[in-house]
């Protein structure tokens, strides 16, 4: 079992990370998250009340998880018990348990720290259910993935969930402050490498003060050549098997629907440099082909599997520059969602009217028996019709004529509408002529 806070007398007298040196120590120091510690938050109003409520915290790297839950741990006089969920199994658990059954027996309660609690599996956090269910222990829980794909139903149904937020260039700003006042003296930067410093933390507090450790070292002032050289810059929060895949794809898609083509690159360039295979960009991009821009212009589809095509001839990064291309196509491209409603409310319709036949005038009558049932019978040959249109009803005999597809006034489609509009009149005309 590891635990995540306690030091040796040994360790004490060793130099410590800028990073663990400047972790806060009180509820007012913490940055970037008056969501929850301000003077309204969830959690300033928990530690003023005395009683805390089992709770998961969510939140990118180096957002202050592990502090925050010190902090509360310092709050209350439960006793406190951490655990990282990477180095622990279900016999630590089992051990940590009994430990807080047998201390609430003596009349004292448990608050236990998980971090990294979703790498738990599902029988492991089963496992808590029942000692946070009868107030066992009050758990605290430290996730950077999102608790409502890695966590069970049941557990979070006994939790809050606390969401922290990436810590934005103000919060760094304070926290590079509280460095220098550390240090005695300022950042050894010009006012564009200490920007460039806080873009490449990238929301991250932990690793802002890590370079800043770095940066402190320098006897001259650096300007952002110099800073890029000395430290590198935090690799992008980007997991294509996680939370910010599915986020940014959202980000790229929605942005191609609402016709946005710059910030439509923005999302591929952020996709592209955070490892994501550039294969499932093209297959969300024909998916917007079809959805989003549909018959409004039928070449949407085409170029976008073009562009495809072009990147598995080419690979990368030649080819990612003709998905690039398909990608504004599709942001300037005209936009109708018509035939993909058409379809859903179709789908609807077909599964509900179950087995219904065909008119008899459209079916095939290939055999005596069926011409004389009727098959066949009356059907109108549309290219034999001056208008080349019939307006017979195709639809079964006992189900009303629907209408599912309704293009819109943009692109191809305004074209489609008027024929639609023509078709509907002469169907009209030839109804009022049969009554």
């Amino acid at each position: 079992m590891v635990d995540l806070f306690q030091t040796t007398s040994h360790e004490d007298d060793a130099p410590r990370p800028l990073a663990d040196r400047l972790r806060p120590r009180r509820i007012d120091d913490i940055v970037g998250q008056d969501h929850l510690v301000g003077s309204s938050g969830t959690l300033r109003r928990m530690v003023e009340s005395g009683h805390l409520s089992s709770m998961i915290l969510w939140g990118p790297p180096g957002c202050g998880k592990t502090t925050l839950a010190r902090i509360l741990a310092d709050h209350t006089e439960l006793h406190f018990e951490p655990l990282s969920a990477i180095f622990s199994g279900v016999g630590d658990l089992r051990k940590v348990f009994d430990s807080a059954r047998l201390r609430r027996q003596q009349g004292r309660g448990t608050l236990l720290f998980v971090d990294e609690i979703h790498r738990f599996n599902k029988a492991q956090q089963d496992a808590f259910l029942p000692v946070v269910e009868d107030g066992t222990v009050t758990l605290i829980g430290a996730t950077t993935e999102n608790p409502s794909f890695e966590l069970n139903a049941a557990l979070l149904s006994r939790c809050q969930v606390m969401v922290l937020k990436r810590l934005d260039d103000a919060a760094i700003d304070v926290i590079l402050t509280r460095a220098e006042d550390d240090a005695g003296h300022a950042l050894p930067l010009d006012a564009d490498a200490r920007s460039a410093l806080k873009a490449m933390a990238d929301g991250d507090g932990r690793y802002a003060l890590t370079m800043a450790e770095q940066v402190l070292t320098q006897d001259h002032v650096l300007d952002t050549n110099e800073l890029s050289t000395l430290v590198n810059r935090r690799a992008p929060l980007y997991d294509k098997g996680d939370d910010g895949h599915y986020n940014l794809i959202s980000a790229l898609h929605k942005s191609v629907r609402g016709s946005d083509a710059d910030a439509a690159l923005y999302w591929f360039c952020r996709m592209l440099d955070g490892g994501e295979d550039p294969r499932f960009i093209a297959r969300r991009m024909a998916r917007m082909a079809v959805e989003d821009i549909g018959l409004a212009d039928p070449q949407a589809m085409t170029i976008t599997l073009s562009a495809w095509d072009m990147y598995e001839r080419l690979g990368s990064p030649e080819g990612e520059l003709a998905l690039a291309e398909a990608l504004v196509y599709l942001a300037t491209a005209p936009k109708s969602n018509g035939v993909y409603a058409a379809y859903n409310t179709a789908k609807v319709v077909a599964k509900q009217t179950g087995s219904l036949m065909p008119p008899a005038h459209i079916l095939n009558a290939p055999t005596t028996m069926m011409k004389n049932l009727g098959y066949g019978k009356g059907y109108a040959y549309d290219h034999d019709t001056p208008e080349g249109f019939s307006g017979q009803d195709y639809f079964p005999e006992t189900m009303a004529r629907e209408q599912f597809y309704t293009p819109v006034e943009r692109g191809f489609e305004r074209e489609i509408k008027k024929r639609l509009d023509y078709w509907a009149g002469l169907r009209q005309k030839r109804k009022d002529q049969e009554s």
